[in-house]
C-alpha cells in the first residue's frame, strides 16, 4: 500500500501540474503506448487538466485489443473441437470475433476455462492425459516470459497435449511505424514501465534518435504518468530527443535478463499482424523450431477463416491514436462492454472501455474533481 499511498498524493499532483503548465508554451502531441497507462489518465481525468498546449493520444497499447481478428477466430475454432480444452485470462472471453466469442463458444458446449496463470493450464493438462490444452498466448514484452516458461516446462516435463497459440507483440517495432505512418502527429512517447522491467531500454535510444523524439519510460499511478509527462514536456519545450527512465523503483537500464533469455530460447521474432494496424514487420514472436511441436497453430490445422470486422466500428483508427473513442459513431450507442462491436471496448486495458467508463464528455473536472483520492 506504500506506493499507492505516495503515488496518488493530491498536492503532489497539483505541483506537477502547475510544472506542466509553466513548461508548455507550444502545442505538444504525447502518446501513451501502454493501455493501463490510459485507463490511470481517463479515470483520474488527467488530460483535462493538463494545459490546452498538451494533448495525449492514445496508443496501440492493450494487448487484448490489437491480437488480430484472424487469430481470435482460429481461437473460436480450435476451441470449439470435441476434445479440447482451451484456456484463457478471463479478458478475452469477451472479445468479439467475426461471429461469436470465447463465452458463446463455452455456451454452445465447448470446454472454456478462465485461468490466472498459464502454468494453471499446464496444470489442467498433466490432469487429463486424454485432452488437448491450449493456451492462449497473448500480450506485449510483459506477458511473454511466462508464457515461455510454460512452454519450456511442458518441453521438460515431457507432457505432449499442451501447446500454445501465440499472439505475442513488441513495443519498439509498433513505435517505428506509428513514426513512419503519413497520418502521424506524436511528438514524444511515455514509453511502458511494465515492459521495460523485463526488456530495459536499450532499444529506445535508436528509435529517439532517428525520429527526433524524447521517449520517458513512464510507471501506472497518477503522479508517476503525470511526472513523465513533465520530463517529455520539458525535452520538447529544449528541443531535446533522448531517452529517460522515469520508473526508477521498477526498470533498470538492462531489464531482466534472465526473462531474456528465456524468451530468446523459446520465442524468435516474427512479423506479425495488428489488429485495426495491419503487419508490423519484426512486431511479433512466434514459437522456435526447437518448441515448434508446442505450437497450437501447428498442431491444429485451422483453414478457410474468413474475417470481417463490423463496419460501423473504428477500433482500428483508436489504436492508430487517429481518433478518440467518443468520435466513433458507434461509442456507446450500438458498441457498449455489454455489446462490444470492437475489443477496445470489452478489454480492461481498452481505451473505448476507458472512456465508457470514466470519462465524463463535455465538462472539464476541478483539480479536487479529478485528484486521485477525491
Amino acid at each position: 500500500m506504500k506506493y499507492i499511498d505516495e503515488f496518488q498524493d493530491p498536492e503532489l499532483a497539483r505541483r506537477l501540474l502547475d510544472d506542466i503548465h509553466a513548461a508548455a508554451t507550444r502545442p505538444w502531441a504525447l502518446m501513451e503506448v501502454c493501455g493501463g497507462q490510459t485507463h490511470t489518465i481517463i479515470r483520474h481525468g488527467i488530460d483535462q487538466l493538463l494545459p490546452d498546449e498538451v494533448e495525449l493520444i492514445h496508443g496501440p497499447g492493450c494487448p487484448v485489443c490489437v491480437t488480430p481478428l484472424e487469430v481470435i477466430d482460429k481461437a473460436l475454432e480450435i476451441a470449439a473441437r470435441p476434445g479440447v480444452i482451451f484456456c484463457s485470462f478471463g479478458d478475452m472471453l469477451r472479445v468479439p470475433g467475426t461471429d461469436r466469442d470465447l463465452f458463446r463458444v463455452r455456451s454452445e458446449g465447448g470446454d472454456v476455462r478462465v485461468v490466472y496463470s498459464p502454468l494453471d493450464a499446464l496444470k489442467i493438462a498433466q490432469q487429463n492425459p486424454d485432452r488437448e490444452v491450449v493456451f492462449f498466448g497473448i500480450g506485449f514484452e510483459t506477458t511473454a516470459p511466462p508464457n515461455a516458461m510454460t512452454v519450456y516446462q511442458a518441453r521438460k516435463l515431457g507432457i505432449r497435449n499442451f501447446s500454445l497459440l501465440v499472439s505475442h507483440v513488441r513495443v519498439p517495432p509498433a513505435i517505428e511505424a506509428i513514426m513512419t505512418s503519413p497520418s502521424c502527429r506524436v511528438q514524444a512517447f511515455l514509453a511502458a514501465g511494465h515492459v521495460c522491467s523485463v526488456m530495459g531500454i536499450a532499444e529506445y535510444p535508436a528509435l529517439a534518435e532517428r525520429f527526433q523524439v524524447p521517449i520517458v519510460v513512464t510507471g501506472f499511478e497518477p503522479l508517476d504518468i503525470l511526472e513523465g509527462i513533465r520530463r517529455t514536456v520539458r525535452q520538447l519545450e529544449r528541443g531535446e530527443h533522448t531517452v529517460e527512465n522515469a520508473y526508477p523503483r521498477a526498470v533498470r537500464a538492462e531489464g531482466n535478463p534472465a526473462a531474456q533469455a528465456m524468451l530468446a530460447d523459446v520465442f524468435e521474432v516474427t512479423d506479425r499482424s495488428w489488429r485495426g494496424i495491419g503487419v508490423i514487420p519484426a512486431s511479433g514472436w512466434r514459437l522456435s523450431e526447437r518448441y515448434r511441436a508446442y505450437d497450437a497453430e501447428h498442431r491444429f490445422s485451422v483453414e478457410n477463416i474468413t474475417t470481417r470486422e463490423p463496419a460501423a466500428c473504428r477500433s482500428g483508427e483508436v489504436l492508430q491514436g487517429l481518433i478518440k473513442p467518443h468520435e466513433c459513431e458507434a461509442f456507446g450507442t450500438t458498441c457498449t462492454p455489454r455489446t462490444p462491436l470492437g475489443a477496445t471496448m470489452v478489454s480492461s486495458e481498452g481505451a473505448c472501455a476507458a472512456y465508457y467508463l470514466y470519462r465524463r464528455l463535455g465538462t472539464t473536472p476541478t483539480p479536487q474533481e479529478a485528484s486521485p483520492v477525491a
